[in-house]
């Protein structure tokens, strides 16, 4: 097994078309010399002795790449910066990880301003700057390190979310990163051949791993979207050629928002490999651009995936890879759950039995562990085995689907995070006395937000004002606004007086309580009728997810 600085060694003097970004194209030799000049710099920025850790707040620029490449090298570690949160939480993430040096542009610069990070100032550097441009001059034609890093050295700390709000980070080390790199070659069948097209943020765990890995190990050509576009997503499939394309949650379905063009069925497109797209849009999607679309599940914490196969039902995440033996256990008594009961209409007649966590038994072992967070840890492994957190069921002939996520976890747009800090900025509010949010599940794919206000005494609920509201907090996560809201009188507790978020859950939007709804992008609430919740209800069941409609619905 290789670790993932040898496989940037591998491609030293490798002429082949490496990166594009623009117009600009670097083979991938010269990605190589630009990552062994940041790595130069980074032994000089660094504290002998011990690994650096460096936080890149950027969009998916050349520099994110050779970052990633740099830290690889020299041994230090790449913190996957999230720029969708705002203020004390992003603060948090840069102060939590041990953040020494901060890789930032021009376009971030105003998210960092007034927060608290606490990396000294002439250790964030701008790469839009002169000093910075002045900084690499210094270490041009810098060849790459004598020794290499061993195998167990952190390179990645990607964030994922938890339950408690806390933030957790991921640790990939370089020889997770290299293994995923060679196995996920064959995952995503690339060759040398191959263009892939990365257009999901650096950040997450899927481009990294489901793409930019891979490619390097592959010698493909990888082509950089700063940012997802729907309305770009053709035109730059047809302007570089691409052949492969990963994704996560709603993208498939905000690409088939876009008119068709008369190039798309023809396209270079061979591959479209993600997570979370519905059914209808996958069938869409391939047919559109005459490819192939392949979903899986997996984690940023590694440890198990689950594939479709040939033979998966259509809503089926599918069977474990290689046989692992994965389960859906209860998560009060830690027995396997019962299979599935699936009514005519694909509703879950069980759901109560039938759904659990997703666990590998005997895999705790190969999860790498969260950066300084013992509780989250703690969290996940049980024993021999790994808790993913991630909820499911099983049909009678052992496949799974998703079902959402456990505790207080939030999926918006392949985003996750937790109701605490939600709540807390929700109560800022001075006529909320009490917030609770929590998940409730989308028509196509993950989560929505939905929040339970009890407001003080006297107050009354002005849409417009929430709204407005709303709009005003600076460190409100952009996936983190509510979709639905319900006011309430009394909040449902458990029998140890604790907030019964369950029932909250369960209940959803069917409820005697008024009940406010923001529709598709606007940014204001209405009344949720009757015409909304059918409206809602049909959508569920064309993207083939009528099983997890919310208890109450009755089938029109």
């Amino acid at each position: 097994m290789s670790t993932f600085a040898e496989i940037i060694l591998e491609r030293a003097e490798d002429d082949h078309p490496g990166l594009r970004a623009g117009d600009r194209t670097w083979t991938w030799a010269e990605v190589t010399r630009e990552c062994a000049e940041r790595a130069a710099l980074l032994r000089e920025l660094g504290v002998a002795g011990r690994q650096t850790h460096v936080g890149v707040l950027l969009e998916n620029v050349p520099d994110y790449v050779f970052w990633i490449g740099a830290a690889a090298l020299s041994g230090d570690v790449i913190v996957g910066i999230n720029p969708t949160r705002r203020g004390e939480e992003l603060a948090r993430d840069i102060r939590h990880t041990d953040c020494a040096v901060l890789i930032t542009e021009r376009r971030m610069n105003g998210l960092l301003g007034g927060v608290d990070h606490g990396v000294p100032a002439e250790a964030v550097l701008d790469i839009d700057s002169e000093h910075y441009a002045a900084l690499l001059a210094g270490h041009r034609s810098a060849p790459p390190p004598a020794e290499l890093p061993p195998a167990d050295a952190i390179l990645l700390l990607l964030f994922s979310s938890g339950s408690t709000g806390a933030p957790k980070a991921v640790i990939c080390t370089q020889g997770r990163f290299g293994f995923l790199a060679d196995s996920l070659t064959a995952r995503t069948e690339l060759t040398r051949a191959s263009v892939t097209y990365l257009c999901m943020p650096l950040f997450h765990g899927n481009s990294a791993m489901m793409n930019l890995a891979p490619a390097w190990k592959a010698g493909a050509t990888v082509c950089l979207a700063r940012k997802f576009s729907a309305s770009g997503f053709a035109e730059d499939v047809h302007r570089y050629g691409v052949t492969f394309v990963n994704y996560v949650g709603r993208a498939l379905s905000y690409v088939l928002a876009q008119p068709e063009g008369p190039r798309d069925a023809e396209s270079t497109l061979e591959l479209a490999l993600g997570t979370e797209a519905s059914v209808p849009d996958i069938t869409r999607f391939a047919a559109r651009f005459g490819c192939r679309v392949s979903e899986g599940y997996g984690l940023s914490e590694g440890v198990l995936r689950i594939n479709r196969t040939p033979e998966s039902p259509p809503d089926a995440l599918g069977l474990p890879v290689a046989g692992a033996d994965v389960r859906v256990l209860n998560e009060e008594t830690g027995a396997e759950c019962p299979r599935a009961e699936i009514d005519e209409y694909g509703r879950l007649r069980n759901a109560e039995a039938a759904v659990g966590q997703i666990v590998a038994v005997g895999k705790a072992a190969a999860f790498e562990g969260y950066y300084d967070n013992p509780g989250a840890h703690a969290e996940r492994v049980r024993g021999e085995d790994f808790w993913t957190g991630d909820l499911a069921y099983r049909d009678a002939e052992g496949y799974f689907y998703f079902a959402g996520r456990s505790s207080d976890w939030l999926r918006v747009d392949s985003e996750n995070f937790s109701a605490a800090p939600v709540e807390r900025i929700l109560q800022r509010w001075n006529r909320i006395a009490e917030a609770f949010v929590y998940a409730v599940p989308d028509p196509r794919t993950g989560d929505q937000v939905m929040c339970a206000l009890r407001l003080r005494e006297g107050a009354e609920f002005v849409p417009g004002e929430f709204a407005d509201f709303l709009d005003q907090q600076p460190d409100l996560g952009t996936k983190w606004r509510p979709r639905f809201v319900r006011i309430v009188a009394e909040v449902p507790t458990t029998g140890s007086n604790k907030v019964a978020k369950a029932v909250l859950r369960k209940t959803a939007w069917n409820t005697t309580d008024p009940v406010y709804f923001s529709a598709g992008s606007s940014r204001t609430f209405e009344p949720f009728d009757s015409g909304n919740r059918d409206r809602i209800e049909a959508e569920f069941g064309r993207y083939g997810r009528g099983a997890l409609l919310p208890s109450g619905s009755e089938r029109r």
